[in-house]
Formats: C-alpha cells, sequence, structure tokens
C-alpha cells in the first residue's frame, strides 16, 4: 500500500504524505440509523496512517471497473467510499484490510472495524472482492469480509443492499448463508455447511454476545443471523426504511 493519503482542495484530490497516528474529526457523525442525511463531503477524507477513509480516487477505480462495479452499475461511483484498516486474524496477526462502502456508512463501518482492531477481535481477511474477480461465492470460500459488490436482486430492477454498498459481510466461510427452497437446502458458501451448527464450537462465530454483532447493530444495523425466513450469520445491513430515505427510487 502507497503511504499517500488524499485531501480534497478546491475539488481536487491531492496527496499528502501522513505520519503516525490515528485521524481525528472535528465533529461526530450521527450513525446510520440516527440520521439520514450525509452531505457530499461526509465520510470523504478521515486521515491516519492506517486507519482512513478516501473518495474512490482512479487508481481505485481501475481496480474494481468491470469488476464489483459492473458495467450496468447504477451507483454513481461518487456515493462510494474506500476504507482502509488493519485487523487480526485468529493468531493475533495483523494485516491490511480494504473495504468499500457507500458513503452514507464509511463513518460507522470506519469505527465498527477500528473498534474490532483495538479489540482482538478476529478477522481473517478483508479484501476487496474484485481480487475474487467479484465472485462472491470464492470470496465466502476464502472467508473474506467485504461489503460492495454491485447486483440486482434476481428478478428484478431493484439493487441488492450489497449492490449499494449498504452492507457488510464479516468472516463469511464461519457464518455462512442458509434457505431452504422447495425442500432444498441452499447454503452460501458451500463450504461452510459445518458452521450451520450454531450451538458447536468453532472460531470465527459470530452471535449476539459477539462483539462484532453488538458494534454493528448499535450502529443501527441489522443481522442476518436475525432472520426468520432464512439466515444469513455473516451479513449486517442498513433497514430498508433508511434506505428508501437516501435512495427513494431503488
Amino acid at each position: 500500500m502507497k503511504k499517500y493519503k488524499y485531501i480534497i482542495i478546491a475539488g481536487a484530490l491531492i496527496p499528502v504524505l501522513l505520519f503516525g497516528g490515528c485521524g481525528t474529526r472535528e465533529e461526530a457523525v450521527p450513525t446510520a440509523a440516527e440520521n439520514a442525511d450525509v452531505s457530499e463531503s461526509a465520510s470523504a477524507i478521515i486521515p491516519s496512517e492506517d486507519f482512513y477513509i478516501t473518495e474512490i480516487t482512479d487508481d481505485i477505480f481501475e481496480r474494481i471497473k468491470g469488476k464489483s462495479f459492473k458495467d450496468d452499475c447504477t451507483l454513481p461511483r461518487e456515493d462510494l467510499r474506500y476504507i482502509h484498516v488493519l485487523h487480526k486474524d485468529l493468531d493475533g496477526e495483523v494485516h491490511e484490510g480494504e473495504m468499500i462502502v457507500n458513503k452514507h456508512i464509511a463513518d460507522d463501518v470506519l469505527d465498527i472495524l477500528k473498534a474490532l482492531y483495538e479489540a482482538d477481535y478476529p478477522i481473517e481477511r478483508m479484501r476487496l472482492v474484485d481480487e475474487y474477480d467479484a465472485d462472491d461465492e470464492l470470496s465466502m470460500e476464502d472467508n473474506n469480509s467485504s461489503s460492495f459488490n454491485f447486483r440486482f436482486i434476481s428478478h428484478t430492477t431493484k439493487v441488492s443492499k450489497h449492490g449499494l454498498g449498504l452492507a457488510v459481510d464479516i468472516n463469511t466461510l464461519y457464518n455462512p448463508y442458509t434457505k431452504v427452497v422447495d425442500g432444498e437446502r441452499i447454503i452460501e458458501p458451500i463450504n461452510g455447511e459445518p458452521y450451520l451448527d450454531r450451538n458447536a464450537d468453532f472460531p470465527y462465530k459470530i452471535n449476539e454476545e459477539d462483539l462484532c454483532y453488538k458494534l454493528f447493530t448499535e450502529h443501527g444495523f441489522e443481522w442476518g443471523g436475525a432472520w426468520t425466513d432464512r439466515k444469513d450469520y455473516q451479513h449486517f445491513e442498513i433497514p430498508n426504511e433508511i434506505i428508501a430515505k437516501w435512495y427513494p427510487d431503488n
């Protein structure tokens, strides 16, 4: 990763070399659930050596164009933010992490991921889904944590919450999605089947006693593990009523 971060001056992105320490904000930003109004400049820049947010620069866009940012993507590039963090795996080893999310939740997600890091909460991988050619199954099989990947909900013109960058998946292999359709159980990722037994003891498991669950729900996210018609233990998303304020035509 380059050691240059970016600031916005007169509408232009200017690279600045930063030195240690975490960035601070001049004023607190409400959580996504508390405030549906976010200015165009909000979440644009939070300077820090390791934990920071930037707009989608040309270099970043080249990495996602045609992959997570597909040719039919209806979400403006300007509505996305790139997040850089550190995270620790189960052995306590520190890794660089990347995630692209919607500008409306960028501050919240950065706060959550920073808190998880400071609490030594294990996250095995956090790479852009584009490193898996935007293939969700491959990303989940690798226990990768991610957010934005543009797509429509099947057989509709409605953009999915991941397609809006308003959902985050954490430790996906150990927290699979499952649903019964026409008597057949669907499991995603397919190698996540051993972890459908939520009473079993295994690493990276998310439940209602888990710090990850507590932080995301405190910031206004809903957890897919609480759904009754299906279970999505890896998944945290912004409620529909909030999204309707930001994207009334979706």
